[in-house]
């Protein structure tokens, strides 16, 4: 390699590690805030029913998860390589979004804030734009259609070269794979929760969508992501994504069963004459 293009590479380098530096407290802070208030919550709910230390052991995860994808090496170092860059994507979009709505938020806060804020949370909960939000569908099109768009435009490219692109990609993706699993899920209260059919008509669509973009991206590499990087970013986001996915077939499958058991009848009472 020529010493003016080693210099250029190093140069890219930096550009980009300053980058990661400079975003990284934008992304941090949210994740850190909703850790502080989801811990209050729960210290806070034991005055009346204690909350699962199962619930918070899952919320610490997902943001740990998230934390991990937004900021330190692996965060830094998908700027350059395509592999890690699908690992920060199963960490922020897929894994943490999975531990949080387990976790059931909502349930904790309309459980531990007082009446008149938590009547304001549920109103907005029932909001129209987050009803449709929250349709599994519409976040079906939003997560899964947001990573086509991601990796067959020149937003990917864009993304690895400006801050504010950078910082709204990965909030994206987060709030978008969150809603969807929520969506899915449905552990905390729903005003219109889907029926188990649709969603699972939901679900193996989006595994196939997710499924066909990895296949195509280990045909077709974004811009500037050479054919080896792209082979073994693929392969990652194909069998790491079915794994997650996995559990949220098992988790939805779980939920099905038990709904549709039929409740044991209670026993006749007799009397003694």
């Amino acid at each position: 390699m020529l010493p003016v293009q080693k210099r250029v590479i190093e140069m890219h380098n930096e550009h980009h590690m300053q980058m990661t530096l400079s975003a990284s407290p934008w992304l941090a802070v949210p994740f850190i805030i909703v850790l502080s208030l989801y811990v209050w919550a729960a210290f806070r709910s034991r005055r009346r029913k204690a909350w699962p230390a199962s619930r918070t052991a899952l919320w610490i995860a997902g943001v740990l998860c998230s934390l991990a994808a937004v900021m330190g090496p692996v965060a830094q170092k998908a700027h350059t390589d395509f592999v890690a860059h699908m690992t920060v994507h199963l960490l922020l979009g897929m894994l943490a979004p999975l531990f949080l709505a387990l976790a059931a938020p909502m349930t904790l806060f309309l459980r531990t804030l007082p009446v008149q804020q938590a009547r304001l949370l549920s109103r907005l909960l029932q909001s129209r734009p987050l009803l449709f939000i929250t349709n599994p569908a519409a976040a079906l099109v939003l997560n899964i259609g947001g990573l086509w768009l991601l990796y067959t435009t020149s937003l990917y490219t864009l993304m690895q070269e400006n801050v504010l692109a950078h910082v709204f990609v990965h909030l994206h993706v987060f709030l978008a794979g969150y809603v969807f699993t929520a969506s899915i899920l449905c552990i905390d209260p729903a005003p219109f929760r889907r029926r188990f059919r649709f969603r699972a008509a939901v679900l193996l669509l989006a595994l196939a969508g997710h499924s066909i973009l990895s296949k195509f991206l280990y045909a077709h590499p974004p811009a500037g992501v050479s054919s080896i990087q792209a082979e073994a970013g693929s392969m990652l986001m194909y069998y790491g994504g079915d794994a997650v996915d996995l559990v949220l077939v098992i988790f939805l499958c779980s939920q099905w069963f038990h709904a549709a058991r039929p409740r044991k009848a209670a026993r006749p009472t007799t009397t003694l004459s």
